[in-house]
């Protein structure tokens, strides 16, 4: 497939690509001469989203945002369609600056510097819609991942409670240009990449959505707690820091309400319940590994004692 889509490629970008490589099952590293590009290729969401996704990544990249700049193909289109075994959406991508952090480099002071980018972040999310209305990216309770009622299994009565009790106290929160708007979506540790000057650039917005800006902030704190904490200290002290550094961050660019902050707590537990949802949603449960099984049985566990990622006992 990869020497198909090489040959697609090359017929609709005036680019030259001499390999094409498998980075997952959606993304494409291109290399060329002058450099690597990157393919997405799916229909995860429709043509017009996708359309508008890009408009919005590029408006962010014009203004000066650290995001990976899309290819036009010779028809002057950023989103193509081609057909490998189907017909499928593509965007190449030039490739990003920066690098993957270690697990041990996600510290108070790297993490004040993303925030303050995801304050950046939204205020240009705003600008992009005033001048822009969005009309085809979905609220973020419009998307399938939020319903988690057709994925959790029925006998897992009180997860369902408590993943009901979550979606009904988030839709109840008022909304307002301040608080709510287009945001990335997926902020984890991830996707975002950092050059040695600790310039951030932020990749993979497929997950973009209009939502309580306050989701991109819990994503990070999320990931770092559960993916990204290496031990040498207290975690609840590790997690406590980072959220004062991310929140510091945040508001020196973007002004961020005490109610909202207040509500934190609510979107971690938004984004664990996600995850928790997620992997009924894609995981075949008749192949389970012993290591999925031990991560749901810790994800079970953690909602149904209703645990706290930010100030529970280590």
């Amino acid at each position: 497939m990869e020497q198909k889509l090489r040959g697609l490629l090359n017929n609709l970008y005036p680019v030259d690509i001499m390999t094409v490589e498998s980075v997952t099952n959606e993304m494409f590293r291109c290399k060329t001469e002058q450099g690597d590009y990157y393919a997405r290729v799916t229909n995860y969401k429709s043509e017009e989203e996708q359309v508008e996704e890009v408009q919005y990544t590029n408006f962010l990249y014009k203004e000066g945002f650290g995001v990976a700049p899309t290819i036009s193909s010779f028809n002057g289109k950023a989103v193509e369609k081609i057909t490998l075994d189907d017909d499928v959406l593509t965007v190449l991508y030039r490739s990003a600056p920066g690098v993957h952090l270690q697990r041990s480099e996600w510290n108070a002071i790297v993490l004040k510097e993303l925030g303050r980018q995801i304050g950046k972040l939204h205020r240009l999310s705003r600008k992009f819609e005033e001048m822009h209305p969005v009309t085809y990216i979905k609220d973020w309770h419009e998307n399938e991942e939020y319903a988690f009622l057709d994925y959790i299994p029925k006998e897992e009565m009180a997860i369902r409670s408590i993943a009901q009790d979550i979606l009904s106290a988030i839709r109840k929160l008022p909304r307002n240009h301040i608080d709510y708007g287009l945001l990335h979506g997926d902020l984890c540790l991830e996707n975002t990449l950092f050059d040695r000057e600790s310039n951030v650039t932020m990749i993979d917005f497929q997950d973009c959505e209009k939502h309580f800006y306050i989701y991109d902030l819990a994503a990070p704190i999320y990931s770092a707690l559960e993916y990204s904490f290496v031990g040498g200290g207290n975690i609840v002290e590790y997690g406590r820091d980072i959220t004062k550094a991310i929140l510091d961050g945040y508001q020196e660019e973007k002004d961020l309400s005490e109610e909202m902050i207040d509500q934190l707590p609510l979107f971690l537990k938004l984004k664990e319940v996600f995850e928790y949802s997620l992997m009924h949603m894609y995981w075949d449960k008749e192949m389970l590994t012993e290591d999925q099984i031990r991560l749901m049985n810790n994800f079970r566990m953690r909602i149904e004692r209703n645990y706290s990622l930010l100030n529970a006992d280590c």
